[in-house]
């Protein structure tokens, strides 16, 4: 998941997250040392806790994942290395001939950001001369006495559930649409410039990138419940809009980006399209002050204030189809390159419009 998963999971408190994963690794490694070293005294013990204190993942899934491809590439290294040692008798002999291998295998991308252990791995068993058939041995045992140890810690205690960066997220979407269309309601009353339509149209398009950073947590929270046995455990609120929430924004941003961009091509020095009369703005100004009240009450909706929320908003949206009326017969009386441009906004306002279907307990129906 990469970058888009480790900003979906920069939600609110995200502080106590790390210092919860953080405490829980170190735990891990110091119960996997106290275990081969301390109480077994094992002549490899360093490689439990190396092991564990990666495995404490930010998912369940990925400890499991992250688990096996450590073990594998632990293992890769380790035979690569003992068996040049052996057939050689040479250390720096056989660093030449396994090294350019094993950073090959660790560059292999189903081994992630584990494949680096596979020329590492090498390196500690060249450098210790730690490879006969026994000492491999011990070396894999206790990786994978590490690996359990790691894994059960974090499934088992607080098991990590990514939620509250899509309830962010989800607050997000309609508490700045609503404030971008007021911005605009208000900017539309007064001698608005092309620099500042434009940074309308930014502020518009910002909204597509809420959409995305939403998608990537849905993802990232799916994946914090896969292989969890202790989800269900954990307190995590009502439950969340579907999806098709998420598509439904899509189509109410879409147009409110067109529109802001038109906006843009009607006003500067030379602008691309007619300037619109002050009447008609006017009316646009109240459908999109009304369109952000509808926004507003979606964002009321999620947090609980069901009933009245609803009623603002049946109340807001009669009201943006109202202006919308008043603003189609203002086409009426313009000349055909100004109706060219009111005909574009009216048409994203009507798209807006429509996409700002009723809802119900927060999932919009189209």
């Amino acid at each position: 998941m990469g970058r888009s998963a480790r900003r979906a999971a920069a939600g609110p408190g995200p502080e106590r997250d790390v210092v919860t994963q953080s405490l829980k690794a170190a735990g891990a490694a110091a119960a996997a040392w106290a275990l081969t070293g301390w109480w077994w005294n094992a002549p490899m013990a360093l490689m439990a806790p190396w092991t564990a204190v990666v495995l404490v993942q930010s998912t369940v899934y990925r400890s499991l994942r992250s688990g096996v491809q450590q073990l594998v590439v632990i293992a890769i290294g380790t035979v690569l290395a003992a068996g040049a040692a052996n057939l050689t008798g040479n250390t720096m002999t056989a660093m030449v001939l396994v090294l350019p291998v094993a950073v090959l295998l660790g560059n292999y991308a189903r081994f992630g950001e584990h494949g680096l252990y596979a020329p590492t791995t090498a390196l500690f068993v060249l450098a210790y001369g730690s490879y006969s058939g026994l000492d491999v041995l011990h070396r894999l045992f206790e990786s994978a006495v590490g690996a359990v140890i790691g894994i059960a810690v974090n499934a088992l205690i607080l098991p990590p559930v990514h939620l509250r960066s899509v309830r962010d997220f989800l607050r997000r979407l309609p508490a700045e649409s609503a404030e971008v269309l007021h911005v605009v309601a208000d900017g539309l009353r007064e001698d608005h410039g092309r620099e500042q339509a434009e940074a309308w149209h930014d502020r518009a398009r910002r909204l597509a990138a809420v959409l995305s950073d939403l998608r990537d947590a849905r993802l990232w929270t799916r994946e914090s419940y896969r292989l969890n046995p202790g989800h269900r455990l954990r307190r995590t609120g009502p439950a969340l809009p579907s999806s098709e929430w998420d598509r439904a924004w899509e189509r109410i941003v879409d147009p409110l980006v067109t529109l802001t961009r038109t906006l843009a091509s009607t006003v500067g020095d030379e602008p691309g399209l007619r300037p619109v009369p002050g009447a008609a703005l006017g009316q646009l100004s109240d459908l999109l002050r009304a369109a952000g009240d509808v926004c507003a009450a979606d964002r009321a909706i999620l947090e609980g204030q069901g009933r009245r929320a609803k009623r603002e908003r049946a109340l807001a949206l009669e009201s943006a189809w109202a202006a919308h009326g008043r603003l189609k017969t203002k086409m009426l009386e313009q000349d055909s390159e100004t109706a060219t441009s009111l005909g574009g906004l009216v048409a994203e306002s009507q798209q807006l419009l429509h996409a700002l279907a009723p809802v119900d307990d927060g999932v919009r129906r189209t």
